[in-house]
């Protein structure tokens, strides 16, 4: 395949049309060196600036003089290129998560709103073989995602439709352990597929067409439910036990590291069946939250969600925070968009609550704390809701309260609004 090709698929998906500029997780394989030419060649095609980040691993003696190299390669192209490197106790988990740490924070330190990985179609392979030997559930047999969100990050994958016997040979590193079988995914890709390749020469096409019918099965469900509170149990316990149990696993796939297993599962839905009142970790940082007819899933660790930093939103641009997509001045339809009616003079501030905050309710300047009190608001709740706030008042705490500023502001010929979306329903 041409260079065109990539270029032509990469404008036909739009990836870009929403970042002006975006992260590239570069290791030096053949897949990302590839994707960094075709990015570096057409920014401009692309409407794109790009940033360059490298984790050296340090599991090779050659990693350092890789760094090095690409730290020359990104330098002669005058692109930015930010390195780090592992340290501690080595496992492919650790190694992901410090990676995507790293990134998150090089994100949020240059302006990047999306980050590029070069998954390609015979990772997605790997993947979904390897979800299946584990047995995981239905939901995360889909793969990886051209497109998903991740802890407020935007990951887009745009090689992930192809194959890597489709790339051009290009100057890249080989990681010599890809050959060793130490790892799960080495072995899947060393040993298992090809034994099971004999068997079936077509499979990983079969794999990759099964997980995209499962994905249709996802995004059709998804969308049927869109009119369903799952979040309200009478609302889920109005449906049949089978109905009950799509719809909740459903509504958990929305937290994309929360995997949970059938006992897992099967715990859940017994908690929600007989609980009043109750607290339940679940994995990765996640805490399940029941109060009477009502219950959510909360990321609890490291107490992330209500130490969120806050963020700062201009006029004609979009954040995400705290599971909402935030737009000021851009149009967001749907049926459960909120709006906020605020001043575009000057940017809004996006945070979650703070001691000693006051709002102003008819003529009435009231501390969120007695207000909280008085609506019986649930204490998780307080804590995460997001707060807008512009000159230095709040001018909504989402989905409870508006204050006399943003009713004073829609007579303003200054006046916009602020679209609310949630991300992660």
């Amino acid at each position: 395949m041409r260079d065109q090709d990539f270029l032509n698929h990469f404008l036909r998906k739009e990836y870009f049309k929403k970042h002006s500029k975006v992260l590239l997780a570069l290791s030096g394989g053949l897949d990302s060196m590839f994707l960094y030419h075709l990015l570096s060649t057409y920014q401009n095609e692309l409407g794109i600036e790009l940033i360059v980040a490298h984790v050296n691993h340090k599991q090779r003696s050659e990693s350092d003089w890789e760094e090095n190299e690409l730290r020359k390669l990104a330098d002669a192209a005058e692109l930015p290129i930010y390195i780090t490197s592992f340290s501690g106790d080595f496992s492919e988990a650790r190694a992901r998560e410090f990676r995507y740490d790293f990134f998150r924070k090089i994100m949020k330190e240059v302006g990047a709103t999306a980050l590029i990985t070069a998954h390609h179609a015979d990772d997605q392979v790997e993947t979904i073989l390897m979800r299946l030997i584990r047995g995981s559930r239905l939901g995360h047999l889909t793969g990886i995602k051209e497109i998903q969100v991740v802890d407020n990050i935007e990951i887009i994958r745009p090689l992930l439709p192809f194959h890597k016997k489709d790339f051009p040979p290009i100057v890249h590193f080989e990681d010599k352990t890809n050959q060793e079988n130490t790892y799960f995914r080495n072995r899947i890709r060393n040993r298992y597929l090809p034994e099971l390749e004999k068997e079936n020469p077509r499979l990983k096409s079969a794999l990759l067409d099964f997980g995209m019918e499962i994905s249709d099965y996802q995004a059709t469900i998804t969308e049927l439910s869109k009119q369903i509170d799952v979040e309200d149990l009478n609302e889920l316990f109005s449906y049949s036990q089978q109905t009950q149990g799509i719809l909740l696993q459903n509504y958990l796939n929305q937290f994309p590291d929360l995997n949970l297993t059938k006992a897992q599962f099967d715990e859940v839905r017994q908690i929600l069946a007989r609980k009043s009142q109750y607290r339940h970790p679940l994995k990765n940082g996640y805490e399940l939250i029941k109060e009477y007819q009502n219950f959510r899933v909360c990321k609890i660790s490291p107490q992330a969600d209500e130490k969120e930093d806050e963020l700062v939103l201009h006029y004609q641009n979009q954040v995400r925070y705290m599971g909402y997509l935030f737009s000021f001045g851009i149009l967001i339809e749907g049926d459960f968009v909120q709006k906020v009616t605020v001043s575009r003079e000057t940017s809004v501030h996006i945070r979650c609550r703070k001691p000693g905050d006051v709002i102003t309710l008819n003529g009435h300047r009231k501390k969120l704390r007695r207000l909280f009190i008085d609506l019986k608001i649930p204490i998780e709740k307080r804590k995460t809701t997001p707060i807008i706030e512009q000159f230095g008042e709040i001018v909504s705490i989402l989905g409870i309260a508006t204050s006399d500023l943003s009713k004073n502001t829609k007579n303003d010929i200054m006046n916009t609004v602020i679209y609310i979306e949630k991300i992660d329903r």
